[in-house]
C-alpha cells in the first residue's frame, strides 16, 4: 500500500495547499474550503465560502497561511479516508478543489498528442486501424514537431506542404496554427476529486486517461495556483468526428481534479509548472496490466500563459474564474487486449497522476452510468452555504 505521503507535494512542508472537503458541521453537512498547515487541514469557509471567492482575494497567500479555521485533523488521514471505497459518505472526504469556476481545457498542445489525434481521425475511431495509420502518418510527417512554434512562419510553411501532400488535418490546425484548441471540458461543480470514481461512457470501446496540470485562474485572469487533473477521453467517439467532442469529454465523472490546488508563492511559481513532469500509472484490476509514462511540461508547444490568454481577455471573461487543463502528451498505445489493439481502459482500473510539486490524484474507472449521479450543482451549493450561514 502506498503511503499517503506520496499523494502530497515533495516539499509538502512549505506548500500552500487549498482544497474542498465534504463534512458534517453543526449547521449541517456540506462542502467546506480547507487550507493545509503543518500537516493539518483547517476549515476556512467562514473566511472564504468558495474557492472562487478565495482566489479573488488580494491577500490569498496570507489567508491560506493564517486565517482562522476549524481543525479537521491530519491531512494524511483525510487522504486515506477519501481513498476508502467503503467510506461513510457523511464523513470528511476530499472533493474537487474547485467549485463554481468554469472548467476549460486545451487540446493538442504536445507534438505526440497531435500525431495521435490525427491518427484517431484517419482511423475513424477504429482502434484496429490505428497501428497502420500511425506508421503511415509518421512516415509522411515525422514525429518531431516539437521544434515548430505554433503560428510561426515555419509552421505556416509546414501547413502548406502538408496541404500539398493531402495530409493536413483539423488537429494540425490547432496543433501548429495560431489558435489553440480551448474547449469547455465540464460544468461548474461537476468535477470529482481525489479517491472518487471516474466515468466512461458505455458507448466507448477505445478510451484513455489524459494526465494534465490544471491552472487555477481567478476572475481577473490571474493564475493563482495549479493542481492535477484527468481529462478522461473517448478516442473512438472523437475519432468518428471532432464535432462529438462534447459527448466524449463531458459526462458523469469524466473530469477529475485534485487533490489540492497549490497556491503560487516564493517557492512555487509558473516557472515551476513549466519545468515539472507529470507521471501516469494505470493498474488493471482484472488483468494485472500496468501502464506507466512521464510527460515533460518543457515539451509543451504553447506556453501556459499563452493558453490562458487565449481563454481569457477582452474577448471572453470568467466572473467566477476558471480551471484550465493544459493538455497532455499521453495517448497510450501499449497493447492490452490483443497485439496491435493498443490501450483502452478496463472497468476497475486504478489511475494515478502525479507530479513532484503537486502530489498525486488517484481515481478508479467505472461506467458513467453506474457511478453516483451528479446532483449537487451551483444552486444546491448556494442553498447549502446559505443554510449554514456562510452566504
Amino acid at each position: 500500500m502506498i503511503s499517503t505521503s506520496a499523494y502530497l507535494p515533495r516539499d509538502f512542508g512549505r506548500a500552500l495547499l487549498v482544497g474542498r472537503v465534504w463534512r458534517e458541521t453543526p449547521a449541517g453537512a456540506g462542502p467546506c474550503v480547507v487550507a493545509v498547515r503543518d500537516g493539518m487541514a483547517f476549515d476556512i469557509s467562514q473566511t472564504a465560502p468558495t474557492t472562487a471567492d478565495l482566489f479573488d482575494r488580494e491577500d490569498l497567500a496570507e489567508i491560506v497561511r493564517n486565517s482562522p479555521g476549524e481543525p479537521l485533523g491530519d491531512v494524511r488521514s483525510l487522504l486515506e479516508h477519501s481513498l476508502d471505497a467503503e467510506r461513510d459518505a457523511n464523513q470528511p472526504h476530499l472533493l474537487a478543489p474547485c467549485d463554481v469556476q468554469a472548467i476549460k481545457a486545451c487540446g493538442v498542445t504536445f507534438a505526440v498528442s497531435l500525431l495521435e489525434r490525427v491518427i484517431e481521425e484517419q482511423a475513424g475511431g477504429d482502434p484496429a486501424k490505428a497501428q497502420d495509420v500511425r506508421a503511415e502518418i509518421t512516415k509522411l510527417i515525422g514525429t518531431d514537431l516539437s521544434k515548430i512554434k505554433p503560428g510561426s512562419e515555419a509552421a505556416s510553411k509546414l501547413k502548406e506542404e502538408l496541404q500539398r501532400r493531402g495530409a493536413w488535418s483539423q488537429y494540425m490546425e490547432v496543433g501548429i496554427g495560431p489558435d489553440a484548441e480551448v474547449f469547455s471540458k465540464s460544468q461548474p461543480m461537476s468535477s470529482v476529486g481525489f479517491g472518487a470514481d471516474i466515468g466512461l461512457h458505455p458507448a466507448s470501446a477505445w478510451n484513455n486517461p489524459e494526465p494534465e496540470i490544471v491552472l487555477a485562474v481567478n476572475s481577473r485572469g490571474e493564475v493563482v495556483g495549479a493542481t492535477l487533473g484527468n481529462d478522461v477521453n473517448l478516442r473512438d467517439i472523437e475519432g468518428r468526428s471532432a464535432l462529438l467532442l462534447g459527448k466524449c469529454k463531458d459526462n458523469n465523472g469524466s473530469c477529475a481534479i485534485g487533490p489540492f490546488i497549490r497556491v503560487f508563492d516564493e517557492t512555487f511559481t509558473l516557472d515551476t509548472v513549466r519545468a515539472t513532469s507529470v507521471s501516469l500509472r494505470v493498474e488493471g484490476a482484472d488483468d494485472d496490466f500496468l501502464l506507466e509514462g512521464v510527460s515533460h511540461m518543457q515539451e509543451i508547444s504553447r506556453d501556459p500563459l499563452d493558453l490562458v490568454s487565449q481563454a481569457w481577455g477582452r474577448h471572453h471573461q470568467y466572473p467566477d474564474g476558471f480551471m484550465l487543463f493544459l493538455g497532455t502528451m499521453f495517448s497510450p498505445i501499449k497493447d492490452r487486449d490483443a497485439p496491435g489493439g493498443g490501450f483502452t481502459h478496463h472497468i476497475g482500473d486504478r489511475v494515478t497522476i502525479s507530479a513532484p510539486p503537486l502530489g498525486a490524484i488517484v481515481n478508479t474507472v467505472r461506467l458513467c452510468t453506474q457511478i453516483e449521479p451528479w446532483t449537487f450543482g451551483v444552486r444546491a451549493l448556494y442553498a447549502n452555504l446559505a443554510a449554514r450561514g456562510l452566504f
